[in-house]
């Protein structure tokens, strides 16, 4: 058995963090579900650009299109290929009673501090995708915790992304809660709904290790240890009776998603985050050639449980380096609003050169 498919054991599904027609079309989307047991599939707008951008996969559908409004035709064609790849999952939605088989879009990182533009664009890439096990991105930011909630009550299931403090995932997951119980008291079904919250780990740890000194013991370890404790909050709500009367009425749980799990650190190896977090109630969302390293590299096990102890003192050490752990997550969520956002410029400037050329 692949190494990857015997991660599932251990309670945690795989994702995969990637999206393009021909990925989709030729069987290899397929051929990961089948051999190496991928229950899911998230995009973003740096891997649409590069799928569009490089390749003349979607030149006759954005001819298509009928519109010169790159953004129109973006959605277009990617509303096409959210559709197909949860054509390929829904078996998978269907066997696991939705617990997995998702397919994720995300909407405009331009509206990250936007709430009610952020429901009204999530609201129509749902109804545009029109699909089951069709999951809308929405940024984990102050105007993103509003958002979900409404999108939560509303009976959207939403992707929460660019997570990195496990303060900022106890507001998601508490709105998360508010939601269903909205929903529950307009009395309406709460069953279909999924969510997971997208926790960043490797670009914690590479931010961390450049303030620490050289050879320091807690290089590598920080994003783990903030995983972990995210986890443990995790754990202690979802086994509250509060939200155990929310799964009388038939409440999925929240999953935690572990994103951003492809080394940075040369020196690491590239099944590093995936190993050290494989655990119950959970899913990785992995790019491609994390995944293709975990085939050979990888040792499943269950570890995401063992050591939160170690976990909480790795992180109340950051005060006597004089790093401020807040600090640092604010500012990786800032950079990742700005990077999102310059991926989703680079993919507008992309479509509308493709509409030009054509």
């Amino acid at each position: 058995m692949s190494q990857v498919k015997q991660i599932a054991q251990y309670g945690q599904s795989i994702w995969i963090d990637t999206i393009q027609t021909s990925f989709i079309e030729s069987g290899e989307l397929q051929s990961l579900i089948s051999d190496d047991g991928v229950v899911g599939l998230t995009s973003n707008p740096a891997i649409f650009e590069k799928a569009i951008a490089k390749t003349n996969e979607y030149d006759a559908r954005l001819k298509a299109a009928g519109t010169q409004d790159p953004e129109a035709a973006f959605v277009s064609v990617a509303v096409d290929d959210i559709q197909a790849a949860c054509a390929k999952l829904l078996p998978v939605y269907a066997q696991t009673n939705g617990l997995d088989g998702w397919v994720s879009l995300e909407v405009s990182p331009t509206l990250a501090h936007d709430t009610d533009n952020t429901v009204k664009e999530a609201l129509a890439l749902h109804a545009a995708i029109d699909r089951p096990n069709a999951m809308i991105k929405v940024p984990g930011t102050e105007a993103g915790i509003s958002a979900f909630e409404q999108l939560t009550a509303a009976g959207i299931s939403v992707n929460v992304t660019l997570l990195f403090s496990v303060e900022r995932y106890a507001k998601i997951a508490a709105a998360y809660i508010r939601g269903l119980e909205t929903r529950l008291a307009q009395g309406e079904s709460i069953e279909h709904i999924a969510s997971v919250a997208s926790f960043f780990i490797s670009r914690v740890d590479a931010k961390i290790d450049s303030a620490l000194p050289e050879g320091h013991p807690l290089a590598g370890q920080l994003g783990i240890a903030n995983a972990k404790v995210a986890y443990g909050h995790y754990q202690n709500l979802f086994n509250s009776p509060q939200w155990q009367r929310l799964a009388a009425s038939g409440a999925r749980p929240q999953r935690l998603l572990w994103a951003s799990t492809g080394t940075k650190n040369p020196a690491l190896p590239q099944s590093y985050y995936v190993d050290a977090l494989i655990g119950p109630d959970t899913v990785n969302t992995v790019p491609p050639a994390t995944l293709d390293a975990y085939r050979s590299e990888g040792q499943p096990a269950n570890r995401l449980e063992n050591g939160l102890a170690d976990a909480h003192e790795m992180l109340a050490a950051l005060s006597s380096l004089d790093i401020d752990l807040s600090d640092v997550t604010n500012t990786l969520e800032s950079e990742g609003v700005a990077q999102f956002e310059t991926a989703y410029a680079n993919l507008i400037q992309a479509v509308r050169d493709k509409l030009g050329a054509l």
